[in-house]
């Protein structure tokens, strides 16, 4: 896995490329601005990018319109979005972009190397994964007569646990249910929320997708 790392602050920056590479992960280029990371994304061809979301020179979303414009360029690159506290502007903005191989975490999870290396490899590998905190204040913030208020609170569990990225077996085991029991849930969130029987991946980021646009409509 070839990465390339857009950080403005050293120790992070340097920490994460340490932390990858002791993963024996190829850490291709690290950055500490947009341009020059997407000097490297265009030099380097990597297959992973993360991407701090406030860089120079304003440190508000140069991070964010950078990631935006690499995967422009470059329609087959993973992004990983780190954030020191939730932007829900920010995610939804990335996601209406298209959530396949896209990863949003708070920096204080790079601290949990577990979480920090499974979301890393979810993400490189087609899928999504967003921080359980920016979807629980997500869903904090819903209001009751929200096209997500026909989901039962299992369903909302359910949901809650897609938009993190995980899959099937991995929801049954945080709810400590069966498979098939996520699986009759997650059928049931795609009838109630209108989403045709077409390509199942899509759908499930199609359920993350109305619920955050949801969200944002409303802030």
């Amino acid at each position: 896995m070839r990465i390339v790392i857009a950080e403005d602050d050293a120790l992070l920056r340097e920490g994460l490329a340490l932390l990858l590479r002791a993963e024996s992960l190829d850490v291709v280029a690290t950055t500490d601005s947009p341009t020059t990371f997407l000097s490297a994304v265009d030099t380097f061809r990597p297959d992973v990018a993360i991407v701090d979301v406030r860089m120079p020179p304003t440190h508000t979303d140069e991070g964010i319109v950078a990631a935006v414009e690499a995967r422009r360029r470059h329609p087959g690159l993973a992004v990983l979005v780190l954030s020191a506290y939730v932007e829900q502007a920010f995610a939804t903005d990335l996601l209406a972009e298209g959530a396949v191989r896209l990863g949003y975490l708070l920096k204080e999870r790079v601290g949990r190397v577990e979480e920090f290396l499974s979301a890393l490899h979810r993400v490189a590998a087609g899928g999504t994964a967003i921080d359980p905190e920016v979807v629980s204040q997500l869903f904090a913030r819903s209001r009751p007569d929200s096209t997500l208020s026909l989901l039962s609170a299992r369903e909302r569990d359910v949901l809650a646990l897609m938009a993190e990225g995980l899959g099937n077996t991995a929801i049954a085991e945080r709810l400590f249910v069966t498979e098939g029991a996520v699986h009759k849930h997650i059928r049931s969130i795609f009838a109630k929320l209108g989403l045709a029987p077409d390509d199942r991946a899509d759908r499930r980021v199609a359920a993350v997708l109305r619920y955050l646009k949801d969200t944002q409509g409303r802030n």
